[in-house]
C-alpha cells in the first residue's frame, strides 16, 4: 500500500497535465507502457541482487561490492542530487497548483515557498518518529482518492457526463497525437518522445520498492513478494489512469497547457475532468488534495536525501560530521545539508513557475535514467560474478524474469531515451521560439556530471594510493636528510608534507 500510494497519488496529476496537453492521449499511453517495461526490468534486476544479500544493505554498497567503489560513490551522490531536485520540483508544482485559484504574484510566491519550506523541515525534524505511520496513512488516502478519480473518469468516459458522449471520441477529435504542425510519422514519434520526461518522473517512487528490500532483514523473501505483487498493481494504476483521462478530456483544452512564457491560470488533468463534468465544489477539493500531496512528496524527498547522505558519510564518501545526531536522534547536520539546496525553490521569483518546473523535470528524468543504468550494470556484474564463482541459479531466491538478457535490453532502452529527447528538442514546429537552451542543458547536464563523479573519484583514489605507497617505501637518503634537518631537541623527527599528508576530499569536487 505504501509504494502504491507514493507512485500513484503524489503529483501524478501535475505530471499528466503537461504530457497530455503537449502530446495527446495515445502518446502518453505508449510512453507509460514503454517506460513501465523498463522500470519492471530495472526493479526485477535490483530484486535479484537484493535477494542474494543476507543482511540489510544499501544500493550504493551493492554497487561498490560488484562494480567498484567509484560507481558506489557516484550512485549515492546522484541519488542525493535527484531527491534534491525533487524537493524543488514539488515546491514549484505547489506554486503552479495554487495558480488554479488565484494569480500568483512575486510576493505571493515568497510567502508560499516559505510556508512550504517550513512545513517540510518541521515534518522531518519534529515529526520524524511518526513519519512512517504518517506515510502509511497518507499513501492509503492517496490510493483512495485515485480509485475515486478512476471511477469518476470511467463514468464520464462511458457517457455519464453532462453531454452523455462516450468512448474514445477525443482520440478522433482533436486526435490521439498532438502533432498538428507535423502530420508525418516523425511528427508522431516526436509527440511520443515529448512525454518521456514526465512519464519517467511518474515512475520515480517505484524504485523505492527495491531500495526498501535492500533495507529489510529478510530480503530473500521480501524481494519476490514486493516486486511480483506491488509493481504489477502500480503499472495497472498508471495505464488505467492515463487511458481514462484520455477518454475524459481533450488534450487541446486551454487550461491544461502549462505556462512556460506567460503566467496564466492552469489546472491538473484530474481537476479539468471533474470541471468538465460540471461537478461543483469537487474541483476545489481535489486541487487542495493535490497541493497536500505535492508538499508531502517534497517532505518525503527530503527524508530520503537525508538518509542517503548520512549513509554516504558512514561509507566515508561524505564528510564525517554528517553522521552526528542531536539528543532526539535526528541527524541534524545531514538534514541541514540536504535542506540547504531546497532554498533554490526561490528561483520561482526569477522565472515563470511552469518553465522552471519543466526544467526540473528534465533534471530528475536524467538522474533517474542514470540510476537505472547503474542498477542494470550492477545486476549484469552480479550475474557474471555469480557464474565466475560457480554459484548455481537455484541458490538465488528471486531471479529476474528475463535474466541478464532483460538487463541488457533495458540498458539499451535507457540509453535510447536521451537520444529520443534530442530528436524531440530539434522539432522547430513545436519549439517556435527557437531552441530552448534551458531545456537542452537540463536534459543532458546529468551525463557529464555522472562521468565527472566517476572519473573524479578514480583520480582522487589513485592519488591517495600513490601517496600511501610513497609513505611506505624505504628511501634511506631522503629519510636521513629529513632527520638531519627536522629534529627537535629530543631527537624526534618531524616531517611535514603538503596539506598535512591529506588530499582534498573527493566530496568537494
Amino acid at each position: 500500500m505504501l509504494f502504491r500510494g507514493r507512485s500513484s497519488g503524489c503529483a501524478k496529476a501535475r505530471r499528466t497535465l503537461m504530457t497530455h496537453s503537449r502530446s495527446g492521449p495515445a502518446s502518453i499511453l505508449i510512453s507509460y507502457t514503454f517506460v513501465g517495461f523498463i522500470v519492471f526490468l530495472v526493479v526485477s534486476a535490483l530484486g535479484e541482487v537484493a535477494s542474494f544479500s543476507r543482511e540489510p544493505t544499501t544500493l550504493h554498497t551493492q554497487a561498490k561490492r560488484f562494480c567498484g567503489p567509484s560507481l558506489g560513490f557516484t550512485l549515492g551522490w546522484i541519488y542525493w542530487l535527484k531527491y534534491m531536485m525533487v524537493i524543488i520540483n514539488q515546491m514549484t508544482a505547489g506554486v503552479v497548483v495554487i495558480s488554479y485559484w488565484t494569480t500568483v504574484r512575486i510576493v505571493d510566491k515568497i510567502a508560499y515557498i516559505t510556508v512550504f519550506l517550513a512545513v517540510i523541515i518541521f515534518m522531518n525534524y519534529w515529526s520524524g518518529r511518526f513519519l512512517g505511520r504518517y506515510e502509511v496513512v497518507l499513501s492509503s488516502f492517496k490510493v483512495f482518492i485515485v480509485l475515486g478519480l478512476m471511477i469518476l473518469s470511467l463514468v464520464i468516459a462511458f457517457g455519464g457526463g453532462p453531454d452523455h458522449k462516450k468512448g474514445f471520441r477525443y482520440w478522433r477529435k482533436p486526435g490521439a497525437f498532438a502533432n498538428e504542425a507535423d502530420r508525418t510519422a516523425l511528427g508522431v514519434f516526436r509527440a511520443i518522445f515529448r512525454t518521456f520526461p514526465s512519464t519517467t518522473l511518474s515512475y520515480l517512487g517505484t524504485e523505492l520498492i527495491g531500495m526498501a528490500v535492500l533495507h529489510t532483514h529478510d530480503s530473500r523473501k521480501a524481494a519476490a513478494r514486493a516486486i511480483q505483487q506491488t509493481f504489477y498493481r502500480i503499472l495497472a494504476f498508471n495505464l488505467v489512469i492515463v487511458t481514462l483521462l484520455g477518454m475524459a478530456i481533450p488534450y487541446d483544452e486551454d487550461i491544461l497547457a502549462l505556462p512556460t512564457y506567460t503566467s496564466k491560470r492552469t489546472a491538473s488533468a484530474f481537476v479539468v475532468a471533474v470541471q468538465m463534468a460540471h461537478v461543483t465544489v469537487l474541483p476545489d477539493i481535489l486541487n487542495a488534495c493535490i497541493l497536500f500531496f505535492v508538499v508531502s512528496s517534497a517532505s518525503r524527498a527530503l527524508c530520503m536525501a537525508t538518509r542517503i547522505i548520512r549513509e554516504l558519510s558512514f561509507e566515508k564518501n561524505a564528510p564525517r560530521f554528517l553522521q552526528r545526531t542531536d539528543r532526539r536522534g535526528v541527524p541534524v547536520y545531514a538534514l541541514g545539508i540536504s535542506f540547504a539546496p531546497a532554498l533554490s525553490g526561490f528561483l520561482n521569483l526569477l522565472t515563470i513557475s511552469g518553465r522552471l518546473w519543466s526544467y526540473l523535470v528534465n533534471l530528475v528524468t536524467m538522474f533517474s535514467i542514470l540510476t537505472w543504468v547503474s542498477i542494470l550494470v550492477i545486476h549484469i556484474s552480479f550475474v557474471r560474478a555469480r557464474k565466475c564463482h560457480r554459484i548455481a541459479s537455484e541458490e538465488v531466491p528471486f531471479k529476474a524474469p528475463f535474466g541478464i538478457l532483460g538487463s541488457w535490453i533495458a540498458l539499451v532502452l535507457c540509453i535510447s531515451i536521451p537520444i529520443m529527447r534530442a530528436v524531440e528538442l530539434s522539432d522547430r514546429n513545436f519549439y517556435n521560439h527557437g531552441l530552448d537552451v534551458g531545456a537542452f542543458v537540463t536534459s543532458f547536464v546529468g551525463i557529464p556530471l555522472y562521468f565527472a563523479l566517476v572519473l573524479g573519484y578514480k583520480a582522487a583514489s589513485r592519488r591517495r594510493r600513490n601517496h600511501a605507497r610513497a609513505k611506505t617505501e624505504v628511501l634511506p637518503t631522503r629519510v636521513r636528510s629529513l632527520q638531519d634537518t627536522e629534529t627537535d631537541g629530543a631527537g624526534h623527527s618531524e616531517t611535514t608534507t603538503l596539506w598535512g599528508g591529506r588530499i582534498i576530499p573527493i566530496w568537494l569536487i
